[in-house]
């Protein structure tokens, strides 16, 4: 059946076009759902908490919701993709725009029943993660609340996996417990230690937000240069700070938490091996051994800075390009460079908070989202 055979409803003559696995694959940009995993696993280091079962929940639901909202994007704009894209899935006619509203809403459900499993905590985030999702796609993207509103949805991403991973912990508990929920499986303020972080990832997706709302006409200088100094600042703060070992305790990891009164946890609550403090700010990490600080410090920096580096590079420079030339190809390289650096952003918020290993794994995804790209476009 020929393109000139299909109709304005997706419909031909054998009926609603379901796409093949390319066609798909182009519709929910899976090159871009590398940038995900991270959000979960930056949130459960937020909380000083190693990654667990219900982490992986909360990482499946990330990806399953992420992905409703790439349908139901495409579905929303398919009027406004026939003109300006009209090789996209919907508007070419390989998907019917029904089948893509469909898996919008099997996704958003998928989404939410990973969630639930993952504790009460989570299912509540989840929930006005998709609620954002939802109103950004179907009315907020073209209002002046569209950059906000994704950030927000990346904002809860991150939330999602600190309250994920910390229910069930005896931090989970006593934060239901100050909520008023003797079972601890009631949203309570534990997981707000986490909060600082999620904010992290929700400056720099309004950044890229701004950039993306030109990148089918370009023309806006304005965008990528307040997104070069957002992506300036945000550099400056994963390259300092963040956590210190060995400096209190004497090494051992005895200290006591100096967040009191905000639902942090106490290092007696975290695993041995990675004690932390979560006060104010950032988790505080603390090495399980005597003696060990100094060397698990340095290399916690290096791998910070390094990070941070590589976020800077990936985000900064596309965006240096579309703000001495707005045209559209640089503006969409722009905002395709701001979601590839996503990843080392979330490795280096791991990493600032002394979780060595997720922030490898997490930076370990960039080749595969490099590679991917290649083939299907993240924007």
């Amino acid at each position: 059946m020929s393109g000139g055979d299909v109709g304005a409803d997706g419909r031909g003559a054998d009926g609603p076009r379901l796409g093949t696995g390319r066609d798909w694959a182009e519709l929910l940009r899976v090159s871009a759902l590398f940038t995900v995993p991270g959000d979960a696993l930056a949130g459960a280091a937020a909380m000083g908490l190693r990654p667990n079962h219900r982490t992986l929940l909360a990482i499946g639901a990330s990806l399953s919701l992420y992905e409703a909202g790439m349908a139901l994007n495409d579905w929303a704009d398919r009027e406004e993709d026939a003109i300006e894209r009209p090789h996209r899935p919907l508007p070419s006619g390989r998907i019917a725009p029904s089948a893509a509203l469909g898996a919008a809403a099997a996704l958003t459900a998928g989404g939410l029943a990973l969630a639930a499993g993952a504790g009460r905590p989570a299912l509540t985030v989840a929930s006005g993660l998709a609620a954002t999702v939802w109103a950004y796609d179907l009315g907020l993207k073209h209002t002046p609340a569209g950059p906000v509103a994704m950030a927000a949805a990346r904002t809860l991403d991150l939330l999602l996996g600190a309250a994920a991973t910390s229910a069930g912990t005896r931090a989970g508990t006593r934060a239901g417990t100050r909520a008023g929920t003797s079972s601890g499986e009631g949203p309570g303020p534990g997981f707000r230690v986490a909060l600082p972080t999620a904010l992290v990832m929700g400056a720099h997706t309004l950044a890229v937000t701004a950039v993306s709302r030109r990148e089918a006409q370009g023309g806006s200088t304005a965008a990528p240069l307040c997104a070069l100094a957002a992506t300036a600042a945000l550099t400056q703060l994963l390259a300092r700070g963040g956590a210190r070992g060995g400096a209190r305790g004497g090494g051992t990891g005895s200290v006591t938490g100096s967040g009191a009164g905000t639902g942090a946890a106490t290092t007696s609550e975290l695993p041995v091996g990675r004690r932390a403090t979560v006060g104010r700010g950032l988790p505080v990490s603390i090495p399980g051994r005597p003696g060990g600080g100094a060397r698990w410090t340095g290399a916690r920096g290096v791998v910070q800075a390094a990070l941070a580096a590589t976020y800077a590079a990936t985000a900064a420079r596309p965006l240096f390009h579309a703000a001495l030339n707005p045209s559209p190809q640089l503006t969409q390289r722009a905002v395709g460079g701001g979601i590839r650096a996503m990843i080392p952003l979330q490795a280096a918020l791991s990493a600032r908070t002394g979780a060595l290993g997720p922030a490898l794994l997490t930076a370990a995804l960039a080749p595969a989202a490099r590679k991917f790209g290649r083939k299907v476009s993240v924007t």
